[in-house]
């Protein structure tokens, strides 16, 4: 069984840099480059091995702002990336980003409710 709760967020920045800094810190977070991507990890908790958070919060990551509107995402554990997608629709919302596998982690979506509010999904790969 899956809870569904926030498990992930993303901010989208136009500085890395920048705001890296701000909010190590503000907060202490630790900032770090994923190598094979331009996206960098945010830790506001310690994670295992696997990356799991050790206690209780939810760790995100920082990305290249896309489009001057783009707000940061919060990302919700699910099942089934592709059912939640579909059920999205039937419900009234919209699918922005289909499901998409991301090595090592599992499927992410991103979709908006009937009023617009972005959210994303994630069906865990472990």
């Amino acid at each position: 069984m899956v809870d569904h709760t926030v498990v992930h967020f993303e901010i989208p920045v136009d500085d890395v840099e920048k705001i890296s800094k701000f909010y190590e810190d503000l907060f202490g977070w630790r900032i770090q480059h994923v190598g094979w991507m331009d996206y960098w990890t945010v830790e506001t908790v310690p994670t295992d091995d696997e990356g799991n958070p050790v206690r209780p919060g939810v760790n995100g990551g920082l990305m290249r702002r896309e489009s001057p509107g783009q707000r940061p995402t919060n990302y919700i554990s699910v099942e089934s990336a592709r059912e939640y997608a579909a059920k999205i629709e039937e419900l009234g919302g919209t699918v922005i980003m289909p499901p998409e596998e991301i090595p090592n982690v599992g499927w992410v979506a991103v979709a908006a409710d009937p009023e617009g509010n972005y959210f994303g999904m994630i069906e865990s790969a472990r």
